[in-house]
């Protein structure tokens, strides 16, 4: 039966092989199962009882990504996994909700939104217009500024840096118990990644976790629970995400327009997605010989599903995760190795006191492991043509300058054409760009 499902010989693999790939991946990108909510749990930290309990969206983010993964297995017989976007929750969370002041339910509203919109130009394959349109150097852009941006919010929660009235922001006190432990849990990461040992980043937040318990006594709490076994094992919080699930407000998302928010998670998701399918697929041979992905339909059609189902669950923008390099490289090469990590995100769902006791000074370095791998996008910049180098540069300091995304982008499709015309290099602009110009041009004068 996983033979004629998956074609494993044809695909030069076995089912061992593509069930440890399954375990490797979900090794290197389980920690969003606790960062996800800790991220979108900053809404009730700033706004308590307007916020969305940690358990909840714990739920809907493992939910999500087992049901979206389990789709692109099944439908694209891809190995790629998928989970809430580590980028786009901060979108969420900081800008959409803590910043523009919307409620968190329009703001799912939104994502559901985005997720439809994406899902029509898939099938309608304008998809692949929209992205030519975009230039390379501001795709590449995208990702460094969103790398920086979530490595500014993962130092900001571990207290390495702080607010200042005369800098605006300076180093934080390294000594204190929260910041010195997220500090150590930075190091080990580090280290860990850098061996290249597989969940390093994993493995750095549960090491953290048990650093504090042990040496920290602001983190003593954590002992009750890790040292007995038995209470690692309980049923999932169910009245929790009840208080999520199907409460994204799609009515109240139309009315905000769709340039201040919607357009913000449609594109950033399309870049990342099909930057990430189209890098791992090239490492792994999946490419044809006109260079393109010969079921990129199905898989960007369960990326987009696996939005839309996240949404309705209580979760930011699913997406498909960069960490499936890592069973890739071990070779997972099908739909099964998928299909094994969505397994796992639903057994580690009766795992939630594991990963409730973990607290943020563990998670923070993430972010900030994270950025760094997003960030080396910047290599790929032609640095020596200043009409491409402007536009990224912009886009990637607005983004944690502004503390949003979507200006970010904004800012790079203005500068862009303009510069590309003024330059005598308008050819050099995909027509498409030129009418994103004018509308974002419009977006700052009349949205602000």
């Amino acid at each position: 039966m996983l033979e004629k499902l998956f074609k494993l010989k044809e695909n030069n693999t076995n089912v061992r092989t593509e069930i440890l790939a399954g375990l490797t991946t979900f090794m290197t990108m389980a920690y969003i199962i606790v960062v996800n909510p800790g991220v979108i749990s900053e809404i009730e930290k700033a706004m308590p009882g307007k916020g969305m309990p940690f358990d909840g969206v714990m739920i809907a983010t493992v939910l999500s990504a087992a049901f979206a993964t389990l789709l692109m297995g099944l439908l694209a017989n891809y190995p790629f996994a998928l989970a809430p976007s580590m980028g786009l929750n901060a979108y969420f969370t900081y800008e959409v909700v803590l910043r523009m002041g919307y409620s968190w339910q329009v703001a799912l509203g939104a994502v559901f939104i985005s997720g439809v919109v994406f899902l029509a130009l898939t099938l309608a394959k304008v998809r692949e217009a929209i992205i030519d349109a975009i230039p390379l150097s501001v795709r590449h852009a995208i990702s460094a500024g969103i790398g920086l941006f979530i490595a500014f919010i993962g130092m900001k929660n571990a207290g390495i840096v702080m607010s200042n009235p005369a800098t605006f922001v300076t180093l934080g006190k390294l000594t204190s118990g929260p910041t010195l432990l997220a500090a150590i849990g930075l190091l080990l990461t580090g280290i860990l990644m850098a061996r290249k040992v597989k969940g390093g980043i994993l493995l750095g937040i549960l090491g953290t976790t048990v650093i504090g318990a042990l040496f920290f006594p602001d983190f003593a709490y954590i002992r009750e629970t890790l040292f007995k076994p038995w209470t690692w094992v309980a049923m999932p919080n169910w009245t929790d995400f009840g208080k999520v699930v199907f409460k994204a407000d799609v009515l109240g998302a139309l009315n905000i327009g769709f340039f201040n928010i919607i357009f913000a998670f449609l594109f950033v998701d399309m870049f990342d997605t099909v930057g990430t399918l189209v890098g791992i697929s090239e490492k792994a041979g999946f490419l044809n010989k006109e260079g393109k992905l010969d079921r990129a339909t199905q898989a960007l059609v369960a990326d987009s599903i696996g939005t839309i189902a996240g949404s309705g669950l209580g979760t930011p923008t699913v997406t498909t995760y960069v960490e499936s390099a890592s069973g890739v490289a071990y070779g997972g090469r099908t739909g099964l190795t998928a299909v094994t990590v969505a397994l796992l995100f639903l057994a580690a769902l009766f795992l939630s006191p594991i990963f409730k006791i973990i607290p943020s000074a563990a998670t923070a370095p993430a972010l900030i492991v994270v950025g760094a791998l997003m960030i080396s996008r910047v290599g790929m910049i032609d640095w020596d043509d200043f009409s491409e180098a402007l536009p990224a540069f912009i886009a990637m300091a607005a983004m944690p300058f502004t503390f949003s995304i979507a200006n970010g982008i904004a800012l790079a499709f203005v500068l862009y054409p303009i510069i590309k015309l003024a330059s005598g290099k308008g050819k050099e602009v995909h027509p498409l760009a030129y009418i994103l110009c004018v509308l974002f041009i419009a977006k700052f004068i009349y949205l602000g």
